[in-house]
């Protein structure tokens, strides 16, 4: 069955992509779980527009975040969550949540997509983060502290 992404999956395919899956799958997984919808003649080219709009969006943000790539670059960002009394975090600092803390302490706009951070930080104290945008690179400092 053809069906469209709606969703990042893994192993199987990105947000908008038009795969074949087995008939099983695509029923009883991606279709309920609003992962995924068929794939029609309509479905398709609205879904090229969607492409087409989210490329463009990123090359704006993409060619907006390497203008302003040297504002950012050595900055301080501090962060304060829950810990123990070791210094360990009760829940862990994901890059999806730095862009809101960059942009509250720094004022600038960084999606997800460009933060490096391999793993989570669990711990307090200070770490550096990298923004690779194009071939321009920065380098934040993030320091977690204990509320």
């Amino acid at each position: 069955m053809k069906v469209i992404l709606l969703k990042d999956i893994a192993k199987v395919g990105k947000k908008y992509d038009v795969k074949e899956v087995s008939d099983g799958y695509a029923l009883n997984s991606l279709l309920p779980k609003g992962f995924a919808k068929t794939a029609t003649v309509a479905s398709l080219k609205n879904i090229e527009l969607l492409k087409k709009e989210l490329d463009t969006d990123r090359k704006i943000q993409e060619d907006l975040l390497s203008k302003n790539i040297h504002e950012v670059d050595g900055k301080t960002v501090e962060i304060s969550a829950k810990a123990n009394e070791k210094g360990h975090l009760f829940a862990g600092i994901h890059k999806e949540e730095l862009p809101k803390a960059i942009k509250d302490a720094i004022g600038a706009d960084i999606d997800s997509h460009f933060i490096e951070l391999e793993k989570p930080i669990k711990e307090v104290g200070e770490f550096d983060i990298h923004i690779k945008a194009h071939d321009k690179k920065a380098t934040i400092k993030i320091v977690v502290s204990a509320k």
